[in-house]
């Protein structure tokens, strides 16, 4: 079956730096369209970077110019590296793989991994 792992998350003070890592298993990496949401209690899950099968990479605005996420195909991998982070920043990330299909759209997440930034 299809899994997605998130590591990377911890605590770290305004300012610092933290790299997500999301390990895919169970299928096809380099077909799916990867991306990372966050969600803190009592709100939405929100869009924060995503890139394409193709490479293709979009961000919220809030995180333009901090963050970054690539992937690696050959390690069925894909990252955000965070920087310069902001006690706003403070969320559970999640990741996200999907892929449309003739039946509709594989859609799938991960359990997802705490950030907290604080002083």
């Amino acid at each position: 079956q299809v899994q997605l792992v998130e590591s990377g998350g911890g605590s770290v003070q305004p300012g610092g730096s933290l790299r997500l890592s999301c390990a895919a298993s169970g299928m096809v990496f380099a077909t799916y369209a990867m991306g990372w949401y966050r969600q803190t209690p009592g709100k939405q899950r929100e869009l924060v970077a995503a890139i394409t099968a193709g490479g293709t990479t979009n961000y919220e605005d809030s995180v333009k110019g901090r963050f970054s996420i690539s992937r690696d195909n050959a390690k069925n991998t894909v990252y955000l590296q965070m920087n310069s982070l902001k006690p706003e920043d403070t969320a559970l990330y999640y990741c996200n793989a999907e892929r449309p299909a003739m039946y509709g759209t594989s859609r799938f997440w991960g359990q997802g991994t705490q950030v907290t930034v604080s002083s």
